[in-house]
């Protein structure tokens, strides 16, 4: 019911964290990693495997709503991202929109985990994969218009990224956004300011990634996906105005002005919010959560698929 805005992170190094954002001629700033921390709960590949989220202070959060959408509100293009799949991997991890705090789960369909699989060329996820706290596609509402080598993150990790341009995916007649973004501490993130200067220096990049996503749900049984615009990505412009109004309705998900649905909106941050809980309340959620220490068998991320034309 409503979604994030997904991220396709893009380091094009085997390494990261260059030290400037260039915005205005103006030098921009180094940005930390450690403000956030992950906690594990049960084993990874287990339907009870939870992934909690905690502030600097050691305070657990959701990673939806209590992780700012801007790293600094000074800069336009600094923003949040919350990677939930790691480059190169299979499991189908994502921010649990249904659950108190928001924790990273498996998708799980039919009581089975979900696991992408291996289209040939490609391994698992072809970038490190996640969203942008504080942004809600709000599914009642109509839109106006209709990481190359990397580095290999960890779920869990939040990191600055500068936002370069978005594609717009047809998910069952709905818009599914996909952006294209940059670690701004990336050794060449000071050479990409929009969509056209990854046709530049990464030929071949955002025609793998349209590939990927038309073919990955395939094996499955599924049709090719759609996409408007002719498939064509739009601009950091385009995508700026679409991470700007999926914050608004974000927040109208916060204050209860519209149906979220099975949304959880429980928050330790927004303090006037009706969803707002203390810190105890917080604490309490987590310890109740079960876990398990048994993993399901999967044997989708050794398999390879061969898709002919």
């Amino acid at each position: 019911f409503g979604s994030f805005l997904r991220l396709l992170h893009t380091i094009w190094q085997y390494g990261q964290h260059p030290n400037i954002i260039s915005l205005a001629a103006r030098p921009g700033p180094h940005c930390a990693m450690a403000s956030y921390c992950t906690e594990e709960h049960s084993q990874p590949r287990s339907p009870s495997y939870h992934l909690f989220f905690k502030n600097v202070a050691g305070h657990y959060i959701s990673p939806f709503h209590d992780i700012p959408l801007k790293v600094d509100s000074t800069y336009e293009n600094l923003f949040n991202m919350v990677v939930e799949v790691p480059r190169w991997t299979n499991a189908k991890m994502e921010i649990a929109t249904k659950e108190p705090l928001n924790p990273i789960k498996q998708d799980r369909k039919d009581g089975k985990l979900q696991y992408v699989a291996n289209i040939f060329p490609h391994k698992g996820y072809i970038w490190n994969y996640g969203a942008l706290p504080q942004t809600w596609e709000d599914p009642h509402r109509k839109d106006k218009s209709t990481d190359c080598c990397s580095k290999v993150l960890s779920c869990g990790e939040v990191i600055p990224v500068k936002i370069l341009g978005i594609l717009a995916l047809i998910d069952q007649g709905e818009t599914d956004w996909k952006i294209i973004a940059i670690n701004v501490n990336d050794p060449e993130a000071s050479k990409f300011h929009d969509i056209d200067d990854v046709k530049k220096y990464k030929p071949g990049y955002l025609e793998a990634t349209l590939n990927w996503f038309r073919f990955y749900k395939v094996p499955e049984g599924k049709p090719e996906n759609q996409f408007a615009f002719n498939a064509e990505f739009k601009n950091k412009a385009f995508a700026l105005d679409v991470i700007k109004s999926t914050h608004e309705c974000w927040k109208a998900l916060l204050m209860k002005k519209c149906d979220g649905g099975a949304i959880k909106c429980t928050n330790v941050h927004i303090s006037d919010s009706p969803f707002h809980c203390t810190q105890e309340e917080a604490r309490s959620i987590v310890e109740l959560v079960s876990s398990s220490p048994n993993q399901e068998n999967n044997t989708e991320d050794q398999m390879w698929h061969f898709l002919g034309k």
